[in-house]
């Protein structure tokens, strides 16, 4: 593996899935509480009430980071911590205060904070007011988005507006699996996705004119990606071009709908009805994916997986290649600095009889992946940071706690942390 020796090595997790305190000093409802205290929506009816108490146990959390060797931590913060009702004329100092506490013990202890400031858990005020569908919404991010920035840009650099605005609409608002759970037409879940883009669009100004210091931003985006079966030259063009293309049927998962619009200002098959387009696009400093796997492609299309193929426990393909040709075809097209945002292993964890949690199926997978995306920077690719997805296990969505993603193993019942051994394996790869 070849890595610049500035290369930014960190974890990721996302308010919802991890704080817990849902209830707590100040904070409002987000659709995300609705949602999980609405029965028969989240395996097992569990919820984020109590999650990995990351709320109460962030200090340990980020002496566990130390221990690791990060250089950085990305999480997101709750909108509703900072105001409850999503547009509150005063922000809630118990939010801010939690939130400067955890940037202030990043700082202390050597780890460069990322902020995203939307990780899916919209004030449920809003939500009730028509959502992304208002422009009530859309000031309101960027209200918020402007507070954070003036609160936060003397101490943090990197800020992500908006996090897969892909699964957002797709499974919020078209499948219903996330919050809020609506099942809309196609031009209504497009509607939506073209809120977002306007909102992230103007967050990035509001934020520019307001940081204390020069700041970098972008978003974080996910969708198909494809790899070729050979180099020869016939398989990569048909790689690319199907990475680029989509079918009516899943139109939402793709990266170009989103991203042609707010970094080329372009439209394409899917939503040349934004007529504004040309406004959604002010630069960007980099760009995030959300990469966990891929489909196989040769001259003749997608090659199929044999039986047997290796697979999560999530039961998602493993496919190393695509962290090599995703960012390689992303980067051709869009030329901005790219940041892996999210990459990770559903496996099986348990504590096994001595103590440990012990991994190997996640060391494997990280190896390859790892290895992939060094090959996409020796061939010109300028990928400047990786965040492993998670750094704990934690809340899954609509998959409640039954998937664990985590280099540090939780114990529910009693809130322990025990690190894996992926956790001294990523250990050892940041120190090498």
């Amino acid at each position: 593996m070849n890595f610049p020796k500035d290369f930014i090595w960190g974890t990721a997790t996302s308010a919802y899935q991890i704080e817990g305190a849902y209830n707590r000093d100040g904070k409002g409802v987000s659709i995300w509480d609705t949602f999980c205290h609405t029965p028969g929506k989240i395996n097992d009816n569990e919820t984020g009430d109590i999650a990995c108490d990351h709320y109460d146990k962030y200090e340990d959390d980020i002496k566990l980071m130390t221990e690791l060797g990060i250089s950085a931590y990305r999480f997101s913060i709750s909108w509703t911590r900072i105001f409850p009702e999503g547009d509150d004329e005063i922000p809630n100092a118990n939010g801010l205060q939690f939130y400067d506490n955890l940037v202030n013990c990043c700082l202390k202890n050597g780890i460069t904070p990322h902020i995203t400031l939307f990780h899916w858990d919209l004030p449920q005020t809003l939500e009730d007011d028509g959502g992304w569908l208002s422009e009530r919404t859309i000031n309101a991010f960027v209200k918020y988005a402007e507070l954070i920035c003036k609160h936060f840009s003397d101490r943090v650099e990197y800020f992500s507006t908006i996090n897969e605005p892909q699964i957002i609409t797709r499974m919020g608002y078209s499948t219903g699996q996330h919050a809020p759970g609506l099942t809309l037409p196609d031009d209504t879940v497009l509607e939506i996705l073209h809120s977002l883009a306007k909102a992230h669009a103007a967050a990035v100004r509001a934020m520019r004119k307001c940081a204390k210091r020069k700041i970098k931003i972008g978003f974080s985006s996910t969708g198909n990606l494809c790899y070729p079966s050979t180099g020869s030259k016939e398989d990569i063009e048909m790689a690319k071009k199907l990475t680029f293309s989509t079918n009516k049927e899943d139109f939402l998962f793709c990266h170009q709908i989103f991203c042609d619009a707010v970094i080329l200002g372009k439209t394409c098959e899917y939503n040349r009805s934004w007529d504004d387009v040309e406004t959604l696009n002010p630069p960007l400093d980099f760009l995030g994916l959300n990469i966990y796997n891929g489909h196989e492609v040769s001259s003749d299309g997608i090659v199929k997986h044999g039986i047997g193929f290796a697979r999560t426990a999530l039961k998602w393909p493993v496919t190393p290649e695509v962290l090599c040709w995703g960012p390689v075809f992303m980067y051709e097209r869009y030329k901005l600095p790219i940041i892996i945002t999210e990459n990770g292993f559903s496996c099986n964890d348990h504590i096994f009889l001595d103590g440990k949690v012990h991994d190997a199926d996640r060391i494997d997978y990280l190896t390859r992946y790892i290895n992939e995306l060094s090959k996409a920077i020796d061939a010109g690719t300028d990928v400047i940071g990786y965040f492993h997805w998670s750094f704990t296990d934690n809340f899954e969505w609509h998959s409640g706690y039954n998937e664990r993603f985590g280099l540090v193993y939780i114990d529910y019942a009693t809130g322990r942390r025990i690190p894996k051994d992926s956790f001294r394996w990523y250990s050892q790869l940041i120190r090498r």
